[in-house]
């Protein structure tokens, strides 16, 4: 006698609150605890009992990515599920999320603190004292005696928006506006597909999409690469010089880092949930807080900080990535394979930006490398690392095309291979024309 059981978002009690800042608060803290995919068991029911871990896991890793899970608050459209094809070739099916600049009633921020004597954002600083900090008097301080001045004498710190204007001074504190007719669309397979090897996560590269409808990246720039600081809030989140906001750090989650690092902040714009669902990431494997549903901290985590364990209280074994007690508490590497074409906006500027030829560009690029004075910029306004130009010109491309491969392919530690394929050139050709990487 065949048992087939189906588990589905119908089966799960549905919360119906009114839409006010509080009731949506507390929405998005019990969302995360729902089971985030659509299980099928079906089996023989005298032996159901004696499969093995490795047939509940295959199963688990076919479940789907529960749309209904993202914050209405955050959505442009109606998510659907579409056919996509994934960076192997492979055909599949995809979660399409069209999302706004910034959800809706989130308020984000602090960034940059105005003067020496108040509270800003957080920054983890990689150089001398390398550690979380939160954006004060003391760490600036202690930046300045290290040759990093990012304030006056009378204690006015520097604050710029580089997306509409560009620093006048070596060391300045970024902190972007944000453009509220932005969208982004993004591309998650909802079956998660184990790759060859991992994907290591660079600078600014591409992790997911959370709950709350914020897009999820990997470490911003540093300071001692472009010399200045882009200023994240207590929930690691900034905007983007396109205008819209995402994320840095497992935001659901900070609170735990901030303990474990002795830092006095908390996240304000997210409940709080170490046990719960942050998002998913861009290869369809979901991202949990820094501890299961027994509220333990896993201690089988491999090097992408995932591991095949229990999903929530389900009972279903599945692979899937936790966040971490230290900064930046992320997936270090994305073991699934990616969908193509993951990750576009209608911004003028920024990480999958496609204006189109002729527009009259209002934003600017962020500084891609080097220190003050050591980049140059393009003809659209974008600024490009010295070298970059005479690059373009011997791979026969513009300086637009190359940054944007090297952009979609992972920022400054992008993958070449993939920069070389994009622009139909070898990986002999592109690495003989690129300039040497600026030292840190």
């Amino acid at each position: 006698m065949t048992n087939c059981k189906m588990l589905t978002s119908s089966n799960i009690p549905k919360i119906k609150a009114k839409t006010t800042p509080m009731a949506n608060a507390m929405k998005m803290l019990l969302i995360p605890l729902t089971v985030p995919f659509i299980l099928s068991a079906c089996g023989d029911e005298d032996n159901s009992q004696s499969q093995s871990g490795s047939e509940q896991s295959a199963r688990a890793n076919a479940s789907q990515v529960d749309i209904k899970l993202f914050s209405l608050n955050a959505l442009a459209k109606q998510p659907e599920i579409v056919d996509c094809t994934l960076e192997n070739g492979d055909d599949a099916q995809c979660a399409k999320l069209v999302v706004k600049y910034l959800p809706d009633e989130m308020e984000i921020g602090p960034f940059c603190p105005t003067t020496l004597d108040d509270k800003g954002g957080i920054w983890d600083w990689d150089g001398t004292k390398a550690g979380l900090y939160r954006l004060d008097k003391a760490f600036l301080t202690m930046l300045s005696e290290q040759g990093y001045i990012f304030y006056d004498e009378d204690g006015t710190v520097h604050v710029v928006d580089n997306a509409t204007s560009r620093p006048t001074v070596d060391h300045a504190c970024i902190q972007v506006s944000e453009d509220q007719e932005v969208k982004i669309t993004a591309l998650i397979p909802t079956t998660p597909v184990m790759a060859d090897k991992a994907t290591p996560m660079g600078v600014v590269s591409k992790v997911g999409i959370a709950l709350a409808g914020v897009p999820i990246f990997s470490d911003a720039p540093s300071v001692q690469h472009t010399g200045h600081l882009p200023a994240l809030d207590t929930c690691a989140g900034h905007v983007d010089p396109g205008g819209w906001y995402h994320y840095h750090g497992t935001s659901s989650d900070i609170d735990s880092v901030y303990a474990h690092e002795h830092v006095d902040a908390e996240c304000s714009n997210l409940p709080q949930d170490p046990a719960g669902l942050f998002g998913y990431a861009f290869d369809g494997v979901p991202i949990y807080g820094s501890v299961d549903a027994n509220n333990v901290m896993p201690t089988d985590l491999d090097e992408c900080n995932g591991h095949t364990g229990l999903i929530g209280d389900s009972g279903v074994s599945a692979y899937h990535y936790h966040s971490t007690n230290e900064f930046p508490n992320l997936p270090k590497c994305l073991k699934g394979v990616v969908a193509k074409n993951n990750f576009s906006t209608t911004a003028q500027a920024g990480v999958g930006a496609r204006p189109p030829e002729g527009t009259n560009m209002s934003r600017n690029e962020p500084p891609r490398g080097g220190r003050p004075g050591a980049n140059n910029m393009s003809g659209n306004g974008q600024m490009v690392p010295r070298g970059f130009a005479d690059a373009a010109t011997k791979l026969g491309v513009s300086e637009t095309q190359l940054m944007q491969a090297m952009d979609d392919a992972g920022g400054p530690n992008a993958d070449l291979a993939k920069v070389a394929k994009t622009l139909g050139v070898t990986d002999a050709e592109l690495k003989a024309a690129l300039p040497e990487r600026p030292k840190r």
